[in-house]
């Protein structure tokens, strides 16, 4: 799409990054590149936030990232955590559960939560207002942008008064969903399936004692499959798969709703916020970036809801790529490490789609002789206790991972390219346990024992790095030097409550594990490989090393630590 020149002289101002769409994605995406310095302008077509609950859940990686974005409280409050997911045929007899109460992935936050999409998207939009760099520009679309190779020039136009004004960016991302204006503009194309069943969406608020159904609840009835859970802040969610010849119209009207909701909550009690007929799809952009334009959220793909993995995904997006657009706008790393983002992020995301397509299966069986093979059958195998694990502990779940990217060796090798775990420690001056993530500030983190000698050394000078100095559990906050110390870079003690850190350094035979800005670990170094490590990640990010003229260092030196 090639812009027409604006209506007016005015100057055309220049930004760093142009997030085009103002949704949750494009929202947490301005508030993780405000919280790292970088001059960001949002742009949204809606005046106003969206009115109306979309998205419904998100999962404890997408909890993490909102910590990252400094919003964890906010976002928090306003969510619930299902203690449980029931599948039940359509008889309402349970063949399958999900025991997320019981269920700890060890990333600091439930597996599972609720939210209500209009609150996140105020408490996002809230959340700009701590940077003065960012700028929210409500009502305003993006009708055409051509790049070059020092960045690339956005007309956009205001949707009332139609005045048209430019903007010049280093790098502009689309996250404005499934339609994308952005993904269009720069002629990418969408592959994949759309479903042909319609569905019924319904949201509304209801009172605690009109409630009839309070789990969350698969309904695999094979004449009209349902989902129906309680929802944060007094709401309920209700999806209805429409059956042959019924229509969009006749599946609103009210006395319609209220048959179909009638089993799950009073109707008469329930307060319609939102009745929509819909259909999902399987759909992935072709490439997910083109020159210094990417695609982020639903402009890049877009699955089935059975995992409940589609806003959760674009949030994943937004944390893989906004520290390295951070990191190459100031210098710190080499452009070419945003060539990292699609090749880290497309196969978890191809991953989880088809995980949520094979979970749709066995929740959209369509006849009655089929869903009663699947119901036996689910019943029979739980009946061995490491299948009942694997079905209730939701642990058919992709693990957040990457096959080949930006981490040691450039491959996933046994942690490596993995999500760290986020315990419990103790910071000095304190005496609550607080989440790691905390002590771990917005750069690079190398974790190791306290009993390490001193600060990283020459190797790490100038790189973006913290280091985390673990001390086992029942050492006394109040034996915990308070400043960092004078040589290398930063550094910050804490007490490793329950030894998760220590255990799990052990476990991999590592003296010390680098850690991303997106807590993925970068690498393990065995004693005495920090130089290498250091000497590593500068290769990684493409910046020089600190002794001049040294060659890159084998990549065994870090990536063969023992035991993985």
């Amino acid at each position: 799409m090639r812009p027409d020149k604006p209506s007016t002289h005015e100057p055309v101002q220049e930004v760093e990054v142009a997030v085009i769409g103002c949704g949750p994605v494009g929202a947490l995406t301005a508030n993780l590149l405000g919280a790292r310095g970088v001059a960001t302008l949002v742009v949204e077509r809606s005046v106003a936030p969206h009115g109306q609950p979309r998205s419904f859940s998100c999962d404890d990686e997408a909890l993490r990232i909102y910590q990252q974005a400094g919003l964890l409280d906010e976002v928090r409050a306003e969510t619930i955590a299902p203690p449980l997911v029931e599948y039940v045929n359509r008889a309402g007899r349970v063949f399958a559960r999900m025991a997320l109460s019981e269920t700890d992935f060890g990333y600091g936050h439930a597996p599972l939560r609720f939210f209500d999409q209009p609150r996140l998207e105020r408490t996002l939009r809230t959340g700009l207002d701590r940077f003065p760099h960012v700028q929210l520009s409500l009502g305003t679309e993006l009708i055409g942008l051509t790049q070059d190779e020092d960045g690339v020039t956005v007309l956009l136009s205001d949707v009332v008064t139609r005045q048209r004004r430019a903007v010049r960016a280093r790098y502009v991302l689309g996250c404005d969903g499934a339609r994308s204006a952005t993904r269009s503009a720069v002629r990418i194309p969408l592959s994949g399936a759309s479903y042909a069943e319609p569905w019924l969406a319904v949201s509304g608020d209801v009172p605690p004692d009109a409630v009839r159904v309070r789990d969350t609840r698969f309904v695999c009835d094979w004449r009209r499959p349902a989902f129906v859970s309680p929802g944060a802040a007094g709401s309920y969610r209700m999806e209805f798969m429409l059956r042959p010849g019924e229509t969009e119209a006749e599946m609103r009207r009210p006395e319609t709703i209220a048959a179909l909701v009638s089993p799950y909550v009073d109707p008469a009690r329930f307060a319609v916020t939102r009745a929509v007929v819909y259909t999902f799809h399987h759909l992935i952009a072709q490439r997910w970036r083109e020159g210094r334009v990417f695609l982020l959220g639903d402009a890049a793909h877009q699955m089935p809801p059975f995992m409940g993995q589609g806003l959760c995904s674009g949030l994943r997006d937004a944390a893989n790529l906004s520290w390295k657009l951070a990191l190459v706008l100031s210098g710190a790393a080499d452009a070419t490490v945003l060539d990292t983002y699609e090749t880290e992020r497309r196969p978890h995301t191809q991953e989880m789609a088809r995980t949520s397509v094979r979970l749709g299966r066995v929740f959209l069986a369509r006849s009655p002789s089929i869903a009663w093979m699947r119901d036996t059958l689910l019943r029979a195998v739980q009946t061995i206790s490491r299948v009942r694990r694997f079905v209730e502990r939701f642990e058919f779940k992709p693990v957040p991972a990457y096959r080949r990217g930006l981490m040691a060796g450039g491959r996933r090798d046994g942690v490596v390219g993995t999500m760290f775990p986020q315990p419990r420690i103790l910071l000095p001056g304190g005496s609550e346990a607080r989440l790691l993530d905390e002590a771990l500030g917005d750069g690079f983190a190398v974790l190791g024992p306290a009993t390490a000698d001193g600060p990283l050394g020459s190797r790490w000078r100038g790189l973006p790095v913290r280091f985390v100095a673990v001390h086992p559990g029942g050492t006394p906050v109040a034996d915990l030097p308070v400043a960092p110390g004078d040589a290398g870079p930063d550094r910050v003690d804490v007490v490793d409550v329950d030894d998760v850190l220590g255990g799990w350094l052990r476990r991999h035979r590592a003296g010390f594990v680098v850690l991303r800005p997106d807590r993925f670990v970068f690498a393990l170094v065995a004693e005495g490989g920090i130089e290498q490590a250091g000497r590593e990640l500068s290769a990684a990010l493409g910046t020089p090393s600190a002794g001049p003229g040294e060659p890159r260092p084998d990549s065994a030196d870090v990536a063969a630590a023992p035991g993985r």
